[in-house]
């Protein structure tokens, strides 16, 4: 039996790719630049973790590149209402020769 197929996206503020329901949905539509909570409102989308990181790094000029236009301040107070509302960034992940360590156990 083949595997379910599952939609993956790349995450605007840190090119990411991850699967689709793991990410927000921004979307340009008729009304402006908004959040997309259904993640299946018409218009142009772009996707973003709920990390405050990534929105601090999407809105100074990924996310308007995205969308394919540029974000009024009404749009823009509106999403970084969104990003204050999100919790504290998770810890960075370890990487390079220490973690490398960790999972491989000690070496001779």
């Amino acid at each position: 039996m083949k595997p379910k197929h599952i939609p993956q996206r790349t995450c605007v503020g840190c090119r990411e790719v991850l699967p689709k329901r793991n990410l927000i949905r921004i979307v340009r539509g008729e009304q402006g630049v908004a959040i997309d909570p259904t993640r299946k409102a018409a218009g142009r989308g772009a996707y973003l973790h709920d990390v405050r990181e990534c929105w601090v790094k999407a809105l100074k000029g990924p996310l308007a590149s995205a969308l394919r236009t540029t974000i009024n301040e009404e749009d823009r107070k509106t999403l970084t209402a969104f990003m204050d509302s999100l919790a504290d960034p998770q810890p960075e992940k370890v990487s390079g020769s220490a973690g490398a360590d960790l999972t491989e156990g000690p070496m001779n």
